[in-house]
């Protein structure tokens, strides 16, 4: 029975006995009513009537004893009047009571009064009759008299009778009234005794019920162990009431709670498990950082991933040669004698050669008995669990992993090697890459420093000749004298026109060599440039979409990673256009363009871009400029600021404390008095920046400004950077007709000073611009455009909604990235991997509003792609935007001959694309 259900059943019960108590008690309030009204109304009335007859026949009897006693006619015949008058009205009266008597006796007595009156009344008329015929002798002793006086007295009886009678009715009515009263009180005392009682009853029998069901939820609540959610206890069900739907709602909410828990409790493993394997994917891939030899890679990563995954035995082998040639060689090993395992192995060479061969990882759980034993210090253990894992590169293989452990591995130690894996064949590759690329730029440089030995030889030995030549001519003409003479000296002079002959075509051949060695070092850079901006194109992107964060999803960790990775790679390109800049200063391919600079705004520029970094690391940067400066310097703007910015930065980084200056000043006459070759300087201008740093020996001073140099290597492993600065700062100061000059102290700090000529007379072919000045320039243009457009644009983002672009590339990494950074723009994106796929999607559609066009690509590359999209005539005004990673000169200017709208270099930046396509689709 439910709680409800019970309090309806108690107080309902107590409810109908109370009705039937209120009903019998008013039953018994009637019963008194009805007998009080009889009291009042019948027996009151009744015997109230009876008086009223007695008190008639009183009178009359009055009157008839007047009329004895007055003798006058008048008084007589008023008083027999009256005598008959009261008898009608007794007579009414009697008339008007017989009806009302309810009772057989009352009736009884009613017919006798009835008979006693009127024999009363006969004796009294007879009497009035004799007094009205004037009878005197009618008095007390009369025996007629006698008649009327004993008729009264039995008439008066039969009425007090009846008086009577009606007196006992009453008064046994008003008993009857008091015994029912008392009855009422009674029942109403044992009534309300009763109710309270059942009261009681009910009330304690719901309460006994209900608390004994919710001291049992209680106790099992109190029993609750909140520090263990995962086993909870659980609430007998004994009744089906609402007590017991509270014990089932807390049995089902002990259940989720207990779900809940094991929940919790795996997610909180799983996120304890999740931020090992991502710190100490992070560690390594801090580790990373700063190795240039693949020896310490494979040393540092073997020592800190053996002890990650509890290794006991572990080798790598780095894959060396291609094709039939390919080998693997072990270059780091752990807790390996030298007699452990082999030192190298081909593809399909034993296990480990067929797991390189397939590319896939094993795991063996089962350890042949002929193993090799795991050696310790107290003796040798069989290893338990042996894992081998190729090291992958862009779905090459570049080296293998095997280990052994005397436990089993775990899948989050699987998950963390996987992962390491991955970042391990990148960063082997980089360093392997890295190592190939100053090999091969060494070789260049040999190779052309020889070719301009040989030239210089050659134009020796031609000047040479030439002199011969002269005197053959001289003696030519003495020889004429004589015929013999000029015969045997023609001889002479034909053999020596011959040797002439072979020598000018020597000199020409290694004239060719030179420039053919010229023409492949500008395409080694321009592939060079090509092949290493391509993936950090991706890169870039990625990254700075991920440190962005658009979606919110990643924590402030994951997006200081990606900047981090942003940072790196902006780095990277920076070193990329070093090498660039330096091998064109070397080749003389390096351009100046002389323009107003104005020398007043110098100040706030350095203070604006390198304040920060000097307040970052703790540093004073001071400027300070000579009132007898002029407010105009015509030189390079872009080259001598590129210069101060690889000193200010030298100067920053190798300065821990103290202050940086900058000044700024008229350059003494007596410092460039040396200098005769240039007649047209306006005047000099000198800038020196003095740091209170590290300070340079004087055995080293000369040696920092050659290429890839420092001061000391235990520098460049505490400080970073290449060692290009100096070298290219030295080129570019020489290009302005200037120079540098260097003053340091050992432990006290350098003063670089660099003295500029202002040449307003000097001018250059601005015809030809470097790959980094045309970049600068589309960027400054595409700017520019932007600038114009941005009134006529509501949102920027707008105007990418729902247009199409095509991507065309042959680099899934570009196309991913670029892919990704439009699709959060709003639009939808096609790709095509080379330009025969870019063709035929193009025909018989005019819905892409805007193409992206890769230049390198197989099959059909973009130069001929854009030629063949604006000959066909079915889309002469699409934009097509030119991505290239070869940014080398003239690619610009071969770009737009060929079709293209814009011209954009790769990597991307993000920003500078989206104005450009902006700018176009607007």
């Amino acid at each position: 029975m439910t709680f409800k259900r019970k309090q309806m059943v108690g107080f309902g019960t107590i409810l109908i006995f109370m009705l039937l108590l209120l009903s019998v008690l008013l039953f018994m309030v009637s019963n008194i009513r009805s007998t009080m009204t009889e009291i009042t109304d019948d027996r009151y009335q009744k015997v109230k009537q009876s008086i009223s007859i007695q008190d008639l026949y009183t009178s009359t009897e009055r009157d008839v004893l007047i009329l004895l006693n007055d003798e006058q006619e008048a008084n007589v015949s008023a008083g027999i009047q009256a005598i008959q008058e009261k008898q009608s009205e007794i007579e009414g009266a009697m008339s008007r009571l017989e009806p009302t008597l309810n009772r057989e006796e009352g009736r009884q007595m009613m017919a006798e009064i009835w008979d006693r009156y009127r024999s009363f009344a006969q004796t009294e008329s007879a009497i009035a009759a004799q007094i009205a015929e004037g009878n005197t002798n009618i008095n007390s002793s009369s025996a007629i008299f006698n008649d009327y006086q004993q008729e009264r007295q039995a008439l008066g009886e039969k009425i007090s009778e009846f008086q009577f009678f009606q007196e006992n009715l009453m008064d046994e009515a008003q008993a009857h009234a008091a015994e029912i009263y008392n009855q009422a009180v009674i029942f109403v005392v044992v009534s309300l005794a009763i109710c309270l009682l059942m009261i009681f009853l009910i009330s304690a029998w719901v309460i006994k019920s209900t608390s004994a069901s919710i001291k049992s939820i209680t106790g099992v609540m109190n029993n609750v162990d909140y520090t263990n959610l995962t086993s909870l206890p659980r609430v007998p069900v004994k009744t089906k009431d609402e007590i017991g739907q509270i014990a089932v709602s807390f049995n089902e909410m002990a259940a989720s709670l207990e779900e809940y828990g094991r929940k919790e409790k795996d997610f909180t493993a799983k996120i304890t498990e999740q931020n090992w394997l991502q710190t100490n994917v992070a560690e390594i891939a801090t580790m990373y950082q700063g190795i240039t030899e693949v020896e310490d890679l494979a040393k540092q990563f073997m020592n800190s991933i053996a002890e990650k995954l509890d290794a006991s035995l572990g080798a790598l082998y780095i894959r060396k040669g291609e094709g039939e040639e390919t080998a693997f060689h072990k270059i780091s090993s752990f807790a390996d004698s030298h007699d452990a395992g082999r030192n190298s192995f081909r593809l399909g060479e034993g296990l480990i050669g067929q797991a390189a061969l397939e590319q896939k990882t094993i795991i063996m759980q089962d350890i042949p008995e002929d193993f090799r034993y795991i050696t310790t210090g107290l003796g040798e253990v069989k290893p338990k669990t042996l894992a081998v894992m190729p090291v992958l590169f862009e779905k090459k293989i570049v080296a293998m992993l095997e280990f052994a452990s005397l436990h089993e591995i775990s899948p989050l130690q699987f998950n963390l090697l996987t992962n390491v894996l991955d970042t391990l064949g990148i960063t082997i590759n980089s360093v392997l890459g890295r190592a190939e690329i100053e090999r091969l730029l060494k070789e260049s440089q040999e190779m052309t420093e020889e070719l301009q030995t040989q030239s210089e030889e050659l134009q020796a030995q031609s000047e040479e000749m030439q002199a011969q030549s002269e005197e053959l001519q001289a003696q030519s003409e003495e020889l004429r004298m004589t015929n013999e003479q000029l015969e045997e000296r023609s001889k002479d002079a034909e053999t020596k026109s011959s040797e002439l002959e072979r020598a000018k075509k020597s000199l020409e051949e290694k004239a060719r060599e030179l420039m053919v060695s010229s023409r492949y070092k500008s395409e080694f850079l321009a592939n060079m440039s090509h092949e290493l901006r391509t993936p950090l194109n991706s890169i870039l992107i990625l990254s700075e979409m991920l440190s962005e964060d658009s979606s919110g999803e990643l924590t402030d960790e994951h997006k200081e990673f990606a900047g981090v990775i942003h940072s790196s790679g902006q780095e990277l390109l920076s070193l990329i256009n070093d090498i660039l800049d330096l091998s064109k200063i070397e080749a003389g391919k390096a351009e100046v363009h002389f323009s107003e600079m104005n020398i007043s705004e110098l100040p706030d520029h350095i203070e604006r871009n390198f304040s920060h970094i000097a307040q970052n690391r703790g540093l004073q940067l001071e400027v300070k400029k000579g009132e007898r400066v002029p407010a105009i310097l015509w030189t390079d703007e872009q080259r001598l600021q590129q210069v101060l910015k690889n000193l200010l930065s030298n100067a920053l980084k190798f300065t821990e404390q103290g202050a940086v200056t900058v000044s700024i000043d008229l350059a003494p006459k007596a410092s460039v008095s040396h200098i005769d070759s240039l007649e047209n300087a306006e005047y000099w201008l000198q800038i020196a920046v003095r740091d209170t740093g590290i300070g340079i020996p004087a055995d080293k001073q000369k040696l920092i400004f050659e290429a890839f140099q420092q001061a000391d290597g235990a520098a460049m492993r505490k400080f970073g950077g290449t060692g290009l600065g100096l070298s290219i700062s030295r080129e570019f100061t020489r290009l302005l007709g200037g120079f540098i000059e260097l003053e340091s102290i050992e432990g006290e700090g350098s003063t670089f000073s660099i003295y500029i000529p202002s040449l307003p007379l000097t001018g250059k072919a601005e015809g030809t611009m470097s790959a980094e000045e045309e970049v600068q320039e589309a960027t400054k243009q595409v700017a520019a455009a932007v600038t114009v457009k941005k009134p006529e644009i509501a949102d920027a983002k707008a105007v990418f909604k729902n247009k199409r672009v095509l991507i065309v590339d042959d680099d899934n990494r570009n196309i991913y990235s670029l892919k990704s950074a439009l699709q959060q723009e709003g639009m939808d994106v096609m790709t095509a991997q080379n330009g025969i796929e870019c063709l035929n999607m193009l025909e018989g559609r005019g819905d892409i509003d805007i193409i992206l066009m890769d230049i390198m690509m197989p099959y059909m590359d973009g130069y001929e792609t854009m030629r063949n999209i604006r000959s066909n005539g079915l889309h002469p005004d699409i934009p097509i935007i030119a991505l290239t990673a070869k940014a080398m000169k003239g690619d610009r200017e071969k770009c737009l001959e060929a079709g293209a709208s814009d011209y954009v270099s790769k990597p991307l930046k993000l920003d500078q694309l989206l104005s450009v396509m902006r700018v176009w689709l607007s």
